[in-house]
């Protein structure tokens, strides 16, 4: 049996699917924008930010609409699993640019990494 998933995999498994089917809003700009109309069904925000009341603003939009999020530590890591990135010929990513915050409206296809996005979320809500 392979050993289950953890956190971080199943979400960039997940913002992957959703590239797909061009379901991911990248950029806090265009993610509050998302954020504000209720269109999001999930958040992934960077806190390795330089400003702090991006974090303040992203997490209150959240709070408010009743919107799903996951805090990442890095910027660039963000930045790949959203796509940009160039990908040179033995698949590394290469230029890599930081996105401080990424919306999906668009799961995609149902899948493993998904329901252990959910379950995460369930787990939160009734240890609250």
């Amino acid at each position: 049996m392979a050993e289950p998933m953890d956190l971080m995999d199943a979400l960039r498994e997940t913002l992957k699917n959703s590239l797909i089917v061009d379901g991911v809003t990248k950029g806090l700009r265009e993610s509050v924008k998302k954020l504000d109309k209720r269109e999001a069904l999930l958040c992934v925000l960077a806190e390795s930010t330089d400003e702090k009341n991006i974090l303040k603003l992203v997490e209150a939009l959240c709070r408010e609409h009743g919107i799903n999020l996951i805090k990442i530590d890095d910027a660039k890591k963000l930045g790949e699993w959203v796509g940009l990135c160039k990908i040179d010929k033995e698949g590394n990513a290469r230029k890599v640019v930081r996105c401080s915050c990424a919306v999906v409206s668009d799961f995609g296809r149902e899948s493993i990494a998904l329901e252990v996005i959910n379950d995460h979320f369930k787990r939160s809500v009734t240890a609250e």
